[in-house]
């Protein structure tokens, strides 16, 4: 059985377990709305049953235009993410996007994540993955839209080659490029990554995403089919993912990142209750 542990929090991920929730926002805009998004979902989750981590992005390295928001940046992000952490009692979940950021990431985050475009880079991945290994964390690793399911064996082996082993490495779904401005998920993608012996999580949010065709900007930020999210997950939980990864806004209208992607708050309950009842069913 494939099954990683989040120790500090008793929290598993891998067959057999319940559906590993990672929520929150998708960049962080201020600590309000942080402790807001997260103290619902924990309200959620609890009541589920469902194992949660807290999700939020310091810095949107990979904007489509250099005018977009990008968040507040390392050291005033994770200081928010460690008020949130303390206040709320949760896990957090964050992206790493510089070999020099790993050791303060890992000290606040509990789960680190190497985002789709950095996947092969292999010295961010080592950084990443010796950081996390060493604070006792997990290292959340999503495959890039360019690649192959088993092409994530070398993601997987460049971890137990930097780490001595593969335990705590957690791969995620995010949809693969299909022609131009378009992504598609593949529900046989599950079962071959999890041939190599991890955890797979749906990335439901970003696998919306039409890269840089964005209407209302002329392709200078992402479109999106938030009206996809809940059908992408609920098929990817019945192909066999572990967690589901998902971003929410009380007015998503009105989000500084990913506008079109990301879910209403008070969707979240109803969206992972039918997660849960499918989890259950499989």
């Amino acid at each position: 059985m494939t099954v990683v542990t989040l120790k500090k929090w008793n929290i598993k991920m891998g067959d057999g377990q319940p559906l590993v929730v990672i929520a929150g926002l998708n960049v962080l805009e201020n600590l309000n709305l942080a402790l807001e998004v997260g103290a619902h979902l924990k309200e959620v989750t609890t009541e589920l049953g469902l194992p949660y981590i807290f999700k939020a992005s310091f810095d949107k390295a990979n904007r489509s235009s250099i005018k977009s928001y990008r968040g507040p940046g390392l050291k005033d992000g994770l200081a928010m993410l460690a008020e949130v952490k303390a206040k709320l009692n949760v896990p957090i979940a964050t992206d790493i996007h510089e070999i020099d950021q790993a050791d303060a990431i890992a000290a606040v985050a509990d789960v680190v994540q190497i985002p789709a475009f950095l996947c092969r880079q292999t010295d961010l991945v080592v950084a990443a993955a010796r950081a996390t290994h060493k604070a006792g964390g997990l290292l959340h690793v999503k495959k890039g839209q360019f690649l192959a399911p088993w092409d994530c064996k070398n993601i997987v082996d460049k971890v137990a080659e930097a780490t001595g082993s593969r335990e705590g490495t957690v791969l995620c779904e995010r949809g693969t490029s299909f022609g131009y401005n378009n992504l598609i998920v593949d529900m046989l993608a599950f079962a071959e990554m999890k041939k190599l012996g991890v955890p797979v999580t749906i990335d439901a949010t970003h696998a919306v995403q039409l890269p840089g065709a964005d209407p209302r900007t002329a392709g200078a930020s992402t479109g999106g089919r938030r009206d996809g999210v809940a059908t992408i997950a609920r098929s990817a939980i019945a192909a066999g993912a572990d967690g589901v990864f998902l971003e929410f806004h009380p007015r998503p209208d009105d989000a500084l990142c990913d506008p079109l992607c990301c879910l209403a708050l008070s969707d979240a309950k109803g969206l992972l209750t039918s997660l849960k009842i499918i989890r259950s069913a499989i």
